[in-house]
């Protein structure tokens, strides 16, 4: 009896100082501004800049967030850290952005990363450019295999807040810049197949154009087939 009252005293001592791990948090809604739209709410500061506010729905086990802001044009980013579910950034008008929310807690190592979302800045415009085609595969840096036919599929999704995409220009090379123009595929077709061999490493972006006349590139990307 004496032995089992310190073994009990041991097993109490532990069960008591046991504590859950901490639950990581949960991604976020996005909410505004909306997906491929114009924001025309945002409070103008001058003629090239206005103040926005973004909006999203809150996560599970989040402490903060943090709002990732680009100007698709710069590739530069803007970065707001806040405990509620919004931010008022200054950005510039008539420029496209893109935008992600990174939810966070202190207790978990891990964060969860938004979906992203794209819109223009409202200018004095009256027709924008199209959004730069998103890659959807081969992404960036990708080993990717070659089909039985030594070929590989490049797709992206384009959008237009005009909603007047006429087409596409993909140039694909083993040089970068890629400079040879395989396709023009139509609004509607956003993937192409090219022939590639193995241990290759291509470089492919895509320009998206539209009934105005205005254009814009997607960037170089690059894989190789193994």
């Amino acid at each position: 009896m004496r032995l089992l009252v310190p073994i009990a005293m041991i097993f109490l001592f532990i069960g008591c100082g046991k504590k859950d791990s901490p639950k990581s948090p949960e991604q976020a809604s996005l909410v505004f501004p909306e997906r491929n739209s114009e924001c025309t709410t945002g409070q103008s500061l001058s003629e090239t800049t206005s103040r926005v506010e973004f909006l999203w729905q809150p996560s599970d086990h989040t402490e903060s967030y943090e709002l990732r802001v680009t100007n698709l044009n710069t590739g530069t980013t803007q970065t707001a850290f806040v405990e509620t579910p919004s931010a008022s950034v200054t950005i510039a008008k008539g420029v496209p952005y893109s935008w992600v929310v990174v939810s966070k807690n202190s207790g978990s190592p891990n964060t969860a990363i938004s979906e992203e979302w794209r819109f223009y800045n409202a200018g004095s415009q009256t027709n924008y450019a199209p959004f730069p085609a998103e890659i959807v595969e081969p992404q960036m840096a990708a080993n990717v295999f070659k089909d039985v036919n030594n070929e590989v599929t490049l797709s992206w999704v384009g959008a237009d807040v005009d909603n007047d995409i006429s087409s596409y220009e993909v140039y694909f090379s083993t040089e970068t810049p890629p400079e040879t123009l395989i396709a023009s595929p139509a609004a509607g077709d956003m993937e192409v197949t090219v022939s590639v061999s193995s241990n290759g490493i291509y470089y492919w972006q895509v320009v998206t154009k539209d009934e105005a006349g205005n254009s814009s590139d997607s960037g170089i990307f690059d894989f190789k087939v193994f």
